[in-house]
């Protein structure tokens, strides 16, 4: 009698481990952390600093755990020497009770994380599985920094020899110049929602929240880019369409959904200031603004809002680098910029938008004191 055979279910293929570096001088903690972490990680060890940047110079590692207290070479040093190597790379600093007000320097220097020792493990887990994470999104970030940094280098070279179509290739590169930051955004969290995803069988029901929250962050600025490219095919033939708007929630949704909630962006004055205007491109206003300032050093951005008679005045004052008079009449002007990976359309983009809003925009700036930019629109009348 035969038997039919049913053939068997495809073994899965298991996820490749992520690599983390363990650098202690001292035997027994070394390998018993080794072990904690290597049924999730392709872990390796290294007993001084020395043999540890050599081993980081030849591999991308996705998390180190660093002792401070080292013979040669201590974890403060050898986390500046790191940091030379891998910028990217989370570094999680072990530090005994004694050496607590160092690892809090050593956070300071560059750590991403520090742990008491012995760490316990189930914290040490947790905390070098956070850290790998931390590792890709930056280093997928850095990518795409590069990326749009070669894209506008080579539009700037494009602008510059094609002169008398000047106006075509500079609404070409407004478009690309705007759209790059939301871009990022929607890649940087796909990666955090793929990685949660991965993760939510092993975790606890809060992953599921995190996911939601993300998926959130993706729908909105993949909304805001579909909108950039809407109105830019639109553009010659109608105008956008303007609706009753409060800039207050839109600045606070910028620092949001394109800025991650930057913390350094905050808001003061009326709780609420009204216009008429497009959502999508008073957004792109802010989005330049903000970016121009962040990438300026500002740690302080401060969107003031006052109601004067029939209009409404911002306010938007940082404590960046600031700009001398001629630097800043040329931004303002268009074509130029002072960054590796600027187009210098950013200032020029938004004096035109607001200006398409019946508003205008001013600009002071003094070098090592902060940039100041001034807009007002008419206020739309209440409902």
């Amino acid at each position: 009698m035969l038997t039919e055979k049913i053939p068997s279910a495809p073994t899965a293929i298991p996820a490749e481990k992520l690599p983390v570096l363990v650098v202690d001088d001292e035997y027994g903690p070394r390998e018993s952390i080794a072990f904690s972490l290597s049924a999730d990680f392709a872990v390796e060890t290294a007993d001084r600093a020395k043999l540890a940047l050599t081993k980081i110079a030849a591999k991308a590692y996705s998390a180190i755990v660093l002792d401070i207290r080292m013979p040669e070479m201590d974890g403060i040093r050898a986390l500046e020497e790191i940091r030379k190597i891998d910028p990217h790379v989370s570094v999680i600093m072990l530090t005994g009770y004694g050496t607590l007000q160092t690892a809090q320097q050593a956070m300071v220097g560059g750590a991403n994380q520090y742990l008491r020792k012995p760490p316990d493990i189930s914290e040490l887990l947790d905390a070098v599985r956070k850290q790998t994470q931390a590792t890709k999104l930056r280093r997928t970030q850095a990518q795409l920094a590069n990326a749009e940094h070669e894209m506008n280098a080579a539009l700037k070279r494009e602008i510059e020899q094609n002169e008398p179509q000047i106006w075509q290739a500079r609404a070409s590169v407004e478009l690309v110049h705007d759209l790059n930051n939301p871009l990022t955004v929607v890649i940087g969290y796909a990666a955090l929602v793929a990685e949660e995803a991965r993760l939510l069988g092993e975790r606890d029901p809060e992953s599921a929240k995190k996911i939601m929250e993300y998926s959130a962050m993706v729908e909105k600025a993949a909304e805001y880019c579909h909108h950039l490219s809407e109105n830019w095919r639109m553009a010659a033939k109608q105008a956008p369409a303007f609706t009753r708007l409060d800039l207050v929630s839109l600045v606070q949704e910028v620092r949001q959904v394109i800025f991650f909630g930057n913390v350094a962006i905050q808001c003061a004055g009326e709780p609420e200031a009204w216009v008429r205007g497009s959502k999508f491109e008073l957004m792109r206003v802010f989005q330049n603004l903000f970016k121009n300032s962040l990438e300026a050093g500002t740690t302080r951005l401060t969107v003031t809002f006052v109601h004067r008679n029939t209009q409404l005045e911002l306010t938007l004052a940082d404590n960046g680098s600031g700009m001398e008079p001629e630097r800043l009449k040329r931004a303002l002007h268009g074509g130029f910029s002072s960054k590796a990976n600027g187009t210098g359309l950013g200032l020029s983009i938004c004096r035109h938008l607001v200006g398409t809003h019946g508003g205008t925009l001013k600009v002071d700036s003094a070098p090592g004191v902060g940039t100041t930019a001034r807009l007002v629109f008419p206020a739309a009348p209440q409902e």
